[in-house]
């Protein structure tokens, strides 16, 4: 019988959602809402194959293989598996550089 899982949005992660759909919302408010359901139904998905995402490759090149990603474009949705709960950490730009992205938030956290 196969596991479900609980998918559990990290606030920095609905920020990230919020921030997209606002500023998609400015030109149009009917994309906006196609943009929000798109990610919001690709992250419920993952309540039954957590694993269909692959490993982040930048953190893998450092040997960081617990975060995985699933691509929305033009999004990366950022998640880790942790027992029976998936915890949506980011939502990005694809185009942006993760490390930078990465270092913004520790530096923003102080």
């Amino acid at each position: 019988m196969a596991r479900n899982y609980k998918v559990l949005w990290a606030q920095a992660a609905e920020e990230d959602l919020k921030s997209i759909i606002e500023y998609i919302c400015i030109d149009s408010p009917l994309a906006a809402r196609d943009s929000l359901k798109k990610i919001k139904t690709k992250a419920s998905n993952l309540c039954s194959f957590p694993q269909r995402g692959r490993i982040v490759p930048e953190l893998k090149d450092q040997g960081i293989i617990q975060y995985r990603e699933l691509i929305i474009p033009p999004w990366r949705m950022i998640y880790r598996i942790y027992e029976e709960q998936v915890y949506v950490l980011l939502v990005i730009d694809s185009r942006r550089n993760i490390e930078d992205v990465l270092l913004e938030r520790l530096v923003r956290k102080k």
